[in-house]
């Protein structure tokens, strides 16, 4: 029977700028740690990471961008944005087993053999089509869509992000495509970067009206996000939705060390139950940002418990 995929492995880990960062790749295994007391590995279907090829990564990001991830990914030096995100070496390699274990959640997704799927280490929703941003190497959200749009022909894809920050490097990636349905909860970019997301972006020509962008003030809490989801859920049921991916960034949970929001995992495993009704019953979930271990760890395996039960 169809049910929770779950991906979680080594290789998946290595996708992560070492543990003084906040981004550390650390983080897959406070997520594991506590998947695995709940006994979730029970009630899901665990599945090793896949490795894609650069010609996954070039769906979405330009020659010369991946040239250039390639040859840092070779010396390991410098930085692959302004200063935000560090080259290392094997980054490349890392960002094919984020872009490919995804883009398999995807296929699985597609072909019935899940019911809805879970990729911890993934989310990378600053980088651009032509480089990198905010820790983010590649952007597996943008090359999933491209993925589910070119293998196949999706016209109706819904993309759900409630990390801290904007998915800018989604929504502008996709700023006049209305076969993306872009709904983003996000602090207030006056107070976080990336600054972007606000409520009078909602899309250019052809997907004009495709595009909800909703700020958050600092210290905006669950009773604040409930307030202003029902006019996301009523906006998503719109468009008839083929596909949702949700960002489930657990960077919006109080007490991240990097942002402002005060929202609990409650509000994570109620946007999970929510969108998992949806009538396309195609739900990916991506981990996101989220730099508190224990925040991350809550917030994912709630969605995850709430998905299997």
């Amino acid at each position: 029977m169809p049910q929770t995929c779950v991906y979680v492995g080594t290789e998946l880990a290595r996708y992560g700028f070492g543990d003084d960062h906040p981004f550390g790749t650390d983080r897959l295994g406070a997520f594991q740690t506590e998947f695995e007391r709940r006994k979730l590995d029970m009630r899901c279907r665990v599945l090793p990471p896949v490795t894609g090829d650069t010609e996954l990564l070039a769906l979405f990001h330009t020659p010369d961008y991946l040239q250039f991830l390639a040859e840092c990914s070779r010396s390991g030096e410098g930085y692959l944005d302004g200063g935000d995100t560090p080259a290392f070496p094997g980054v490349l390699e890392a960002c094919l087993t984020v872009a490919g274990t995804v883009c398999d959640a995807a296929d699985r997704l597609m072909a019935g053999d899940c019911v809805n799927a879970f990729v911890p280490v993934a989310g990378l929703h600053h980088a651009r089509r032509d480089g990198a941003a905010g820790f983010c190497a590649v952007n597996d959200c943008g090359i999933v869509i491209e993925h589910l749009k070119q293998r196949h022909k999706l016209t109706r894809i819904a993309y759900v992000d409630i990390d801290a920050h904007h998915g800018d490097g989604v929504f502008y990636a996709f700023e006049e495509d209305p076969a993306v349905i872009d709904v983003d909860f996000h602090e207030d970019g006056r107070y976080l970067y990336p600054g972007t997301g606000a409520a009078t972006e909602t899309g250019k020509g052809a997907a004009k009206g495709c595009k909800m962008n909703i700020s958050l003030p600092p210290e905006g809490n669950d009773a604040l996000f409930a307030k202003r989801w029902p006019a996301a859920e009523h906006f998503l049921k719109r468009f008839d939705v083929e596909f949702c991916i949700l960002q489930a960034g657990a960077d919006s949970i109080a007490g991240d060390p990097i942002t402002h929001l005060k929202l609990t995992s409650r509000t994570h495993a109620a946007v999970a139950r929510l969108l998992s009704a949806l009538p396309c019953q195609r739900l990916l979930v991506l981990g996101g940002g989220g730099y508190n271990r224990h925040n991350l760890a809550q917030a994912w395996n709630d969605v995850v418990e709430t998905l299997s039960s």
